[in-house]
C-alpha cells in the first residue's frame, strides 16, 4: 500500500461517525461501503490532498465510498487544461455507482463555467448511455451549469431524449426540469406537454410544486392541464 493511500485511509477511519453512517446509508440503497463522513470535511481534506502526490491516490481502487468521493473532489480541484480534465472525468465515471457520488462530483467541476461548449459536447452523448449514473451525470451537469438563456432550448431537447428506465436517471431528469421551470416556465411547460415519459413528468411536476418560487396558481395549472 502506497504512503498516500495509507494516509487517506487513516484519516477516513478517524473521521467516520456512526450515527451519520447510518443516516447516509439509509439514503443510499444497495451501497454497503459508506463510512459516514460529512461532505464539508471531505472537501476540506481534498484541498490538502491536491497539494500532495495525488496522482498515485487517483489511480488506486477504492474500498470505501468516501475514497471514491475524494477522488472526484480532487479531479475538480486539479489545475489543468479542460481536455485533461475531461480525460480524468471519462476515467472516473465508471466508479460512480450512486446518486451521492454523482451529484457531489458534478458540483466540483467548476471548470465547466469557462468551458461550456466543450463540456456540453462531452455530456450530451451520455444521455443515451446504458449506465444509469452516466445519464444522471449528464442531467445534473446540465442543471448545475447550463440552465441559462444560451442553453435552455438545448437542455430541454436533451431531457426529452431520456429513455433510461433507472429511478435515478428519471429523478435527474425531473430535477433538471424543475430548475428549468423555475427559470424558464413557459419554455419548460411546452417541454412538459411533449414529455413522453409519464413517470418523469409526474416526478417533475411534484418537484416544481415543492418549490416556494412557483406560485399557487402555476402549481394548479400544472396539475390540471398536464394530467
Amino acid at each position: 500500500m502506497g504512503e498516500i493511500k495509507k494516509q487517506v485511509l487513516t484519516w477516513l477511519l478517524s473521521e467516520r461517525e456512526e450515527k451519520y453512517q447510518k443516516f447516509s446509508s439509509s439514503l443510499l440503497p444497495n451501497v454497503n461501503n459508506v463510512l459516514g463522513i460529512r461532505i464539508p470535511k471531505l472537501r476540506k481534506y481534498a484541498k490538502t490532498l491536491v497539494k500532495q502526490d495525488y496522482e498515485s491516490f487517483l489511480d488506486h481502487a477504492c474500498q470505501y465510498m468516501e475514497e471514491t468521493m475524494l477522488q472526484g473532489m480532487l479531479i475538480g480541484l486539479i489545475k489543468e487544461s479542460a481536455d485533461e480534465k475531461l480525460c480524468r472525468i471519462r476515467k472516473y465515471l465508471p466508479k460512480v455507482d450512486n446518486w451521492s457520488l454523482c451529484d457531489c462530483f458534478c458540483c466540483g467541476l467548476k471548470f465547466t463555467k469557462t468551458n461550456l461548449e466543450l463540456v456540453w459536447k462531452f455530456i450530451t452523448p451520455l444521455i443515451h448511455s446504458a449506465n444509469e449514473y452516466e445519464v444522471r451525470f449528464a442531467l445534473v451537469m446540465m442543471l448545475n451549469y447550463f440552465i441559462n438563456i444560451d442553453y435552455i432550448d438545448r437542455v430541454l431537447i436533451e431531457i426529452l431524449k431520456v429513455k433510461h428506465e433507472g429511478y435515478y436517471a428519471k429523478m435527474g431528469a425531473a430535477w433538471a426540469l424543475s430548475i428549468c421551470y423555475i427559470k424558464f416556465p413557459e419554455k419548460t411547460y411546452v417541454c412538459l406537454e411533449k414529455l413522453p415519459d409519464i413517470e418523469i413528468k409526474i416526478k417533475a411536476v411534484r418537484k416544481i410544486c415543492e418549490s416556494y418560487q412557483v406560485s399557487k396558481e402555476e402549481k394548479i395549472r400544472l396539475k390540471e392541464k398536464l394530467f
